[in-house]
């Protein structure tokens, strides 16, 4: 069987929380690295402290492609990231370099390894129609009514996920096909060979408490102001993608009066938990990842032996580089 002659590429993914940033910069003072980030937060301008996005200082000596580079008035989807990541990467591995992407949007990941199936745009007056009948059913009535419809999509879609939700009923209806079915992606060969890290701590409970420590660090670093600052804008509402990333929907929440300081507080710590719980889930699922326990004694040491293996030798033997 001949070699794998394609470039290398480098996934390091992992829940919030789980220590991506610090160890991704660690390795990339040892190997040929350049980073790109894989987060539907950190693309958007403005947006630092809610996002936990890596300050200046950090961001200079370790720069990562595809942070601030919209404004959160704009929407940014899997195949806006796709195009721009496969052209980061392109850029990189033509210095003589190799991307290592870093993130925990999983959708992201998965978009740019399989691709994206040709779905249909969205039709305002429709979309304006789900958005109402989920104001009056409430969006868990709404995931009821897509389980009917498309069961794998559902599994898939948290019942409080309004927009997931709204596009796959809105697919549904327009193709009169299920939207798992049309979400299988293309079958054209991924041009990089993939080392894919996955940091999965096997203690929930440290995961959660460095949740909440990083919850209370953006409070005392000025989360709320950052928020007020947004709304004063006054061409950001809370129904824009932007504002509707874990932590800034709850400020925002908070903000129109219909939470106190604590109740604010505990209602941000529990959907980043959730948040965690999906990627931690979808991270389990993804038998190629080589999976590192972040808690654990030298978690950093074997992830960059399993580089220096991969770089080193092109890793022809290892399955696990897909």
């Amino acid at each position: 069987m001949p070699l794998d002659q394609r470039p290398l590429a480098i996934f390091l993914m992992g829940p919030t929380a789980s220590g991506k940033t610090a160890l991704a910069c660690a390795l990339s003072e040892r190997f040929p690295l350049d980073l790109i980030s894989v987060d539907s937060a950190l693309v958007y301008r403005g947006m630092d402290i809610g996002t936990a996005k890596p300050d200046a200082a950090t961001l200079a000596r370790h720069p990562h492609a595809l942070v601030d580079i919209r404004d959160p008035a704009a929407a940014y989807s899997a195949a806006d990231f796709r195009a721009d990541a496969l052209v980061a990467m392109q850029r990189i591995g033509a210095q003589g370099r190799v991307p290592l992407l870093v993130g925990g949007t999983g959708l992201y990941f998965r978009a740019l390894q399989q691709g994206l199936s040709d779905l249909p745009e969205a039709v305002p007056a429709l979309r304006a129609r789900l958005a109402g009948e989920a104001a009056q059913l409430g969006w868990p009535a709404m995931h009821a009514r897509l389980a009917g419809l498309d069961p794998l999509a559902a599994s898939r879609i948290g019942c409080h996920d309004a927009q997931r939700l709204q596009r796959a009923l809105e697919v549904i209806e327009l193709t009169g096909r299920p939207l798992s079915e049309q979400q299988r992606g293309s079958r054209t060969r991924f041009p990089w060979r993939v080392l894919k890290l996955a940091l999965l701590p096997a203690d929930r409970g440290e995961l959660h408490a460095r949740i909440a420590r990083r919850f209370d660090a953006m409070l005392a670093a000025g989360f709320l102001d950052e928020v007020r600052a947004l709304r004063s804008r006054g061409d950001l509402h809370a129904q824009l993608p932007a504002m509707r990333a874990v932590g800034y929907r709850q400020a925002w929440e908070h903000l129109d009066g219909l939470t106190d300081p604590a109740g604010f507080r505990d209602r941000g710590i529990f959907a980043t938990r959730q948040l965690a719980k999906r990627q931690i889930t979808w991270l389990r699922s993804d038998f190629g990842a080589r999976q590192l326990d972040p808690d654990r004694p030298r978690a950093a040491e074997r992830a960059a032996d399993a580089l220096q293996l991969f770089l080193g030798a092109g890793s022809p033997g290892d399955s696990r580089a897909g």
